[in-house]
């Protein structure tokens, strides 16, 4: 009896197939299905997040048929295929526990971290520390990926006066900015502002990601509310003066605040 997952690899497999396969699937390649993987690990977390288990399961196997996808090209292109990256992740992730599967020792998950980047170090001749922080990450989880890797050497603040201290320098560089009417310094210095609040978060054991998303969530239901203040009232939102806006903005807040 075929494991579910040959099965997988035999349709990808199939549909790639130069003799009779999916027409749209033959003409994939990396540069283009790369923007898929991406977007089916954000499905997965979305899933996690809303706590639905039948929709992360059918995102889950959407997300296992990216590195099946990929390692089927590879595989066509004579580099590897799908065992290859199995046996590789395995075997990584043994030689990257060796407090579980060797004599190291390690009492805390703060432990096992540091084991983790002794391991991944030894793989890997990096020139920086920062090497192994990809530019594709989302902009807010690479500053943080930065800001974690260099303090890791020393280079950290060590008061959180100090970073507010920070935010309110930057704030003000903002304001000189937006006063000069540059374009490119507003945007430097809005850049700079950013930066510093996401080392605020990680500081502060805060997701700045998460914290974002959360507020964006927030702000989407918050106006959805007073989209519906509106149609109750058979009124045309584009046409209310702002101030009825905000006043039906607070009205939702305080709803909010009353269900807490």
């Amino acid at each position: 009896m075929k494991h579910p997952i040959d099965e997988l690899i035999a349709v990808m497999a199939k549909l790639r197939d130069p003799d009779g396969g999916c027409p749209w699937d033959l003409q994939q390649n990396f540069e283009t299905i790369a923007p898929y993987t991406i977007e089916e690990a954000y499905e997965v977390a979305d899933a996690i997040g809303r706590n639905d288990m039948a929709d992360l399961q059918e995102e889950l196997g959407d997300l296992l048929l990216q590195p099946v996808y990929h390692a089927q090209m590879a595989k066509e292109a004579g580099h590897f295929d799908i065992n290859d990256v199995i046996r590789g992740i395995t075997s990584k992730m043994i030689e990257r526990h060796p407090h579980f599967f060797g004599d190291e020792k390690a009492k805390s998950a703060s432990d096992v971290n540091v084991i983790w980047d002794k391991q991944k170090s030894k793989e890997k001749t990096r020139e920086s520390v920062l090497d192994a922080v990809p530019k594709s990450l989302p902009a807010l989880l690479r500053a943080k990926k930065l800001q974690d890797k260099a303090a890791k050497v020393g280079f950290e603040w060590k008061k959180l006066d100090d970073v507010l201290d920070k935010l309110e320098e930057e704030l003000g560089e903002l304001r000189e900015a937006v006063q000069s009417g540059d374009l490119k310094d507003k945007q430097e210095e809005f850049g700079d502002l950013l930066f510093v609040l996401v080392n605020f978060a990680r500081m502060n054991d805060i997701d700045a990601e998460d914290a974002l998303r959360q507020c964006s969530d927030k702000f989407e239901r918050r106006f959805r509310g007073i989209e519906k203040q509106f149609r109750d009232q058979k009124k045309d939102i584009s046409q209310a003066p702002l101030e009825e806006m905000e006043r039906m903005w607070v009205a939702e807040k305080n709803k909010e605040k009353k269900k807490s």
